[in-house]
């Protein structure tokens, strides 16, 4: 197989320093890019859409411009104005993105959410926001029965009947006859707001403008997803996730590629997801950890994978096994990327980079990425430290500027000319990041410092692990013991012996202070609404 031949950055180094933002007046990502594209490339493919039960729906590029501008329209007669928020939680059908440009192109800041909130989760959303209008679907219009009063929501809308007091979408946009035209935003208008899973605390609302994202996520899309307009582009993500912004909407489309969504509502499912990137030629694909582990226990050589040129990973760290069986199977390396909802992408594996197995990667064009100490000094070659992003004398046109209501938080965030991530690495001395933690996900034992990840990645390298989760809890002795939480892979037994064989193995390839002292088999890890694990539930059912 021939080796991989980036499209987009062929010099790591050169293109890093001679990087500049591009920092305009005014820009509106649905005027300004999806207009374009539909005037360069009108018939050409721009979202390619399909669900279990085997539907599909295709749209061009002059189709998504004019849905938008549709969708835009309506929002505008039902009088929601430049500025004003609304909160859209839909799943995976096309409207969800006709809708989001088409709150882009009013001016209306749009809030995702996914459908697996909860109502107590949406109320605090709503109320927090001071939301204008909701979006949703028929099958979660029931979750906000108790809060069609008493907020600040002016607007229910249902894509599809739900009955008083929603108002189907479909009715109002086939109302529209001559699409509204509208303003320019500017470049710092406010573009949408996300509420971060965290590990601790109540959601917090991370604001981005129109150029934080339209503009930020050309680093995504071009250097690190690699995409051009001929490819066809697949991201494993909910739509309420900051991921779906990355590799579903702003980095593919800032591009001009394809847009290859699947809408499936139960579990993950990898025979169709495999079916999937070979049916509809899939050229570069980005998915979670999780759904590498789940890929790579198929036969992957029933799948003609030949279309994939590139495959990408973010969320979490991908365990150095998981990239080898993927490798030996297609050919290509999964390149990692690391960026928060706060931001676009800020460290990558580029394509032109040489991999290395557990690394993060380097600082993407346009970030100045540090470890540094508590101080804000930056920590030699080697030594543990906070990821932090330097935002003076410019900040990065990517980089979110506050949490909203919020100054406890942004105080903790911003520490002199930095930005801290709220995670840990130790850079190497060619530069790559390693990724050891979250700050509060840091265990203390024995005085020693491990990293939960170290401890996952040993014991997903034994035979009968499917997934695990580390944490420390309260240990009067040592400070913190380790305690793991172990999902076997079916048919295996969770024994005694079955502990006794993996604190063994983790002891045979780890130092020996981190095997976990406790290991609890369990069917199914906790998790955030983005798919990473909700460590600080397990560490409180375990009395840390």
């Amino acid at each position: 197989m021939a080796p991989y031949s980036p499209r987009n950055m062929a010099d790591y180094d050169a293109t890093y320093q001679a990087f500049t933002w591009d920092r305009p007046e005014y820009f509106n990502f649905a005027a300004d890019v999806i207009d374009r594209w539909a005037s360069e490339r009108p018939d050409q493919p721009a979202l390619l859409w399909s669900n279990e039960a085997g539907d599909r729906r295709d749209y061009t590029w002059r189709d998504v411009q004019r849905e938008s501008q549709i969708a835009a329209t309506v929002l505008a007669q039902l009088g929601l104005k430049r500025g004003d928020r609304l909160f859209i939680m839909l799943p995976r059908i096309p409207e969800w993105w006709m809708l989001v440009l088409g709150c882009i192109r009013a001016g209306v800041v749009f809030m995702p959410g996914t459908p697996m909130l909860t109502s107590k989760d949406l109320r605090y959303r709503l109320e927090i926001s001071d939301a204008k209008a909701v979006i949703t679907d028929p099958e979660s219009a029931p979750k906000f029965n108790e809060l069609l009063t008493g907020t600040s929501v002016q607007h229910w809308i249902s894509v599809g009947t739900a009955g008083t007091p929603w108002q189907n979408y479909g009715d109002l946009a086939a109302a529209v006859n001559t699409p509204a035209t509208f303003e320019r935003t500017r470049a710092d208008d406010p573009l949408l707001i996300y509420f971060t899973s965290g590990t601790t605390g109540m959601p917090k609302m991370v604001g981005h403008t129109q150029a934080s994202y339209g503009i930020g996520h050309q680093i995504t899309g071009k250097y690190w997803l690699d995409l051009t307009p001929e490819d066809r582009h697949l991201t494993l993500s909910d739509t309420g996730w900051a991921k779906a912004a990355w590799g579903k909407l702003f980095g593919p489309w800032s591009q001009g590629a394809c847009n290859v969504v699947y809408d499936f509502r139960g579990r993950f499912d990898a025979p169709r997801i495999l079916d999937l990137l070979q049916r509809v030629g899939v050229t570069n694909f980005c998915a979670p950890p999780t759904a590498y582990r789940a890929l790579i226990l198929q036969d992957l050589t029933h799948y003609d994978l030949s279309a994939m040129r590139h495959a990408v990973s973010a969320g979490e760290p991908l365990n150095p096994e998981v990239i080898a069986v993927w490798k030996e199977a297609t050919g290509l390396d999964i390149r990692e990327g690391y960026g928060q909802t706060e931001s676009v992408l800020m460290v990558g594996v580029f394509p032109c980079m040489e991999p290395r197995p557990g690394a993060m990667g380097k600082p993407s064009p346009g970030f100045d990425v540090r470890v540094i100490d508590e101080h804000g000094n930056e920590v030699p070659d080697g030594q543990e430290g906070d990821i932090a992003v330097r935002i003076a004398p410019a900040r990065p046109v990517g980089l979110f500027e506050r949490y909203l209501n919020d100054e406890r938080a942004n105080a903790v965030a911003f520490r002199g000319d930095w930005y801290v991530t709220g995670d840990r690495a130790v850079r190497d001395d060619d530069g790559y990041l390693w990724f050891v933690a979250r700050s509060d996900d840091v265990i203390k034992t024995s005085g020693y410092r491990v990293g939960p990840f170290e401890v996952e990645s040993a014991l997903l390298e034994h035979s009968a692990v499917a997934e695990s989760a580390v944490v420390g809890v309260p240990d009067e002795r040592i400070g913190q013991r380790i305690k793991a939480f172990v999902v076997l892979k079916p048919g295996i037994e969770g024994t005694a012996a079955m502990i006794t064989a993996l604190q063994d193995h983790c002891k045979q390839i780890t130092a020996p202070y981190k095997y976990p002292r406790e290991i609890v088999f369990v069917t199914e890890l906790p998790k955030t609404v983005s798919g990473k694990i909700r460590r600080n539930e397990l560490r409180r059912q375990s009395g840390g």
